[in-house]
Order: C-alpha cells, then sequence, then structure tokens
C-alpha cells in the first residue's frame, strides 16, 4: 500500500514517524520526573505524552490502511502534511527544553 502513497503522504507518514520518537522521549523523561517528584503535573505532561503518542501511531496505521481517503485530494494531503509539520516543529522545541 506505501507504494501507492503520494509524497505528501509519505511526508506526513515519516513525520508522524519523527513525532512518535520524540514522543517516546518525552514521556520517559516525563515519567521518570514523576516518579522522582510525584507532581501531578508531571502526572498530567506523561499523559499528555501517551495520548499524542497514541495519535500519531494511529495517523501511521490510517496513512498505510485507508490511503484512499485522501487519494483524490493533493489539498487534503498536503494540509495534514503541514499539520504534521507543525506538530513537529512543536514537539521538537518540547523535546529540546524538556531534555535541558
Amino acid at each position: 500500500m506505501a507504494g501507492a502513497m503520494g509524497p505528501w503522504m509519505l511526508v506526513a507518514t515519516l513525520l508522524s514517524a519523527v513525532n512518535v520518537l520524540l514522543l517516546v522521549v518525552l514521556t520517559v523523561i516525563w515519567v521518570r520526573n514523576y516518579r522522582t517528584f510525584g507532581s501531578e503535573m508531571t502526572a498530567g505532561l506523561a499523559m499528555f505524552g501517551v495520548t499524542l503518542l497514541l495519535e500519531n501511531v494511529v495517523a501511521i496505521y490510517f496513512f498505510f490502511s485507508t490511503g484512499m481517503l485522501y487519494a483524490n485530494s493533493p489539498g487534503v494531503q498536503q494540509s495534514v502534511a503541514t499539520l504534521r509539520v507543525l506538530q513537529t516543529v512543536a514537539l521538537a522545541f518540547l523535546t529540546y527544553v524538556t531534555a535541558k
């Protein structure tokens, strides 16, 4: 099915994979901080990370399994990729300041 994937969906899929990696790093840090400090804030951040992690994994699944949803609409494909770019930029900044 990946062969039928358009270039914008390929970009969206790759960015979702990057987001998964960033979210794993963030979630591990936040869970470690929660275990150390027991703060509700760090528990909330850990749940935020898990939720976004699941969202990105589900997105990758749907990009591969239901490509036909976006197949006939380059505008929609580009919009999906643009949203993934914005999420990746936000997560990159968050990962940088969290890991620092």
